[in-house]
């Protein structure tokens, strides 16, 4: 019978660290409440030429926003803060956490009745993609994906446009940000980006597709999607949580109470 548990199984897959002898998963996770949903960064859905306006938007949002919005003037931690605050920026968001995931891929009331899917990436094996300075530069860290500190030493770009000329392939770099509020920490949340502004990660998935384990495709079917969503709350997996603040806890109660409709669209 088809529950909640075959997403749920099939995203904790491959978590066993046999070196460490622990659960621990090499995955990234990205909720999308339509299964039909591309990969897209906010500011690809922009259109138009796109490298002219990110650097208009970055540039602008410098200008107006306070100086001491970051801990120091890096490009990093310019366009994390600005991802974070909504600007349309070549950034997409992601999660260490599958639950978490499953909240974005369950959260639309509106969206109920389309199938919705969970991507995962394998951010061990991405970084094995990285060109042999950056791929050098994580190990040389201990690290598996980068922090703004990380990729400034690594990428002192003075604007993000420099990546599309610096390297001639695109690659996909994953990036925690400094811990702006509650919201990332409580979300468990890390960005993506490719040095490529057109590049589109779904593109540089399927080109990568013979690498066993890089990425998957986890449908949520709509059929189970209600029991997610009701099974997640009771877990405390909700707006109210992920989004701290009475903004979050408004959308929470709306949607708590919100009334389940019937197949022909009746309360």
């Amino acid at each position: 019978m088809l529950d909640w548990s075959n997403p749920l199984r099939a995203l904790f897959e491959d978590s066993w660290n046999e070196e460490i002898q622990r659960f621990r998963s090499p995955y990234v996770f990205r909720g999308l409440e339509d299964a039909r949903y591309e990969l897209d960064t906010t500011l690809q859905r922009l259109g138009g030429n796109i490298a002219f306006l990110e650097n208009n938007l970055i540039r602008n949002f410098k200008k107006y926003a306070r100086k001491d919005a970051v801990e120091f003037d890096s490009i990093w931690n310019w366009i994390t803060l600005a991802q974070h605050h909504g600007l349309p920026t070549r950034l997409l968001d992601w999660t260490y956490s599958p639950l978490v995931a499953m909240h974005f891929a369950t959260a639309s009331t509106e969206k109920m009745d389309v199938d919705g899917a969970i991507w995962m990436v394998n951010f061990y094996k991405a970084k094995l993609l990285l060109p042999e300075t950056l791929r050098e530069k994580l190990i040389e860290d201990g690290a598996n994906v980068f922090t703004v500190d990380i990729l400034t030493k690594a990428l002192d770009l003075g604007r993000i446009d420099e990546l599309d000329v610096r390297y001639a392939s695109p690659f996909v770099i994953f990036l925690e940000p400094p811990s702006i509020d509650s919201r990332i920490s409580n979300q468990y949340g890390l960005f993506s980006l490719m040095n490529v502004v057109r590049a589109r990660m779904g593109d540089w998935l399927q080109q990568h597709g013979d690498i066993p384990g890089l990425f998957r495709k986890i449908d949520i079917p709509a059929s189970l999607k209600w029991e997610i969503r009701d099974k997640l709350d009771q877990s405390n997996i909700n707006e109210r949580m992920l989004f701290p603040g009475l903004d979050g806890l408004c959308k929470w109660l709306g949607r708590h109470y919100s009334q389940r409709k019937g197949r022909d669209g009746s309360p």
